[in-house]
């Protein structure tokens, strides 16, 4: 999984000066260029760009179960290396962060055993951060991963 390429995201926000304080103070994003309606953000080395709208349309988020956790959808997030996810999410706990579903294993002892949590930002869009026991089967196939 070296070499990546950073990903661009644009994402609508309701309150610019709120979403930037919890990208910025809760997230530790670093932020970019800006204007009077967009900034961007160092979001874990990928390019997320908060835009001001001006009558978002309510965000209904939908689920999907698994592994016994109803996923939030949409959502989005990063795949970290266990121990920044471990920081990350300490770092989360003790800003008493009003997590969607909380840090938890997934698929423990299989293909796929990965940690993950979920939480939203203030203008509800979801993210999802994860870490994988074994980062090499991020896209593995086998069946089994996915049960």
């Amino acid at each position: 999984m070296t070499d990546l390429s950073p990903f661009h995201l644009a994402i609508p926000v309701k309150d610019l000066d709120e979403t930037l304080a919890f990208y910025e103070g809760m997230l530790e994003c670093a932020r970019g260029r800006e204007s009077d309606d967009w900034v961007d953000l160092n979001f874990l080395g990928h390019q997320l760009v908060l835009h001001r709208v001006e009558s978002a349309a309510a965000v209904v988020l939908d689920a999907n179960p698994v592994d016994g956790e109803h996923v939030p959808v949409p959502h989005f997030g990063v795949v970290l290396d266990w121990e920044v996810f471990e920081a990350l999410t300490e770092r989360l706990i003790a800003q008493q962060c009003d997590f969607v579903i909380p840090p938890t294993v997934r698929f423990e002892g299989r293909v796929g055993e990965q940690k993950t949590c979920f939480l939203k930002d203030p203008s509800g869009n979801c993210l999802e951060f994860k870490t994988f026991r074994q980062p090499e089967r991020l896209f593995a196939t086998d069946a089994e991963a996915y049960q």
